[in-house]
């Protein structure tokens, strides 16, 4: 068996309120809700309509496209 050595350089948040720490914060504060109408794909043919969607992540500024 292998070990890796694994490092934790930070902590961050990716919620439906409020993306990283500050973003999340501002979100409770407002005492907002994540929960409303889907907006990223079609969700007609689910019973369910709304969810907690995370509305202001771009992945393509963290993540490669082709990876």
């Amino acid at each position: 068996m292998s070990h890796h050595r694994v490092v934790i350089t930070g902590i961050g948040a990716l919620t439906a309120i409020g993306c990283g720490r500050d973003g999340l914060w501002r979100g409770i504060q407002r005492g907002e809700s994540g929960i409303r109408r889907l907006t990223r794909f079609d969700a007609s043919p689910f019973e369910s309509k709304i969810a907690g969607e995370v509305s202001d992540f771009d992945p393509l500024m963290y993540f490669p496209r082709d990876a």
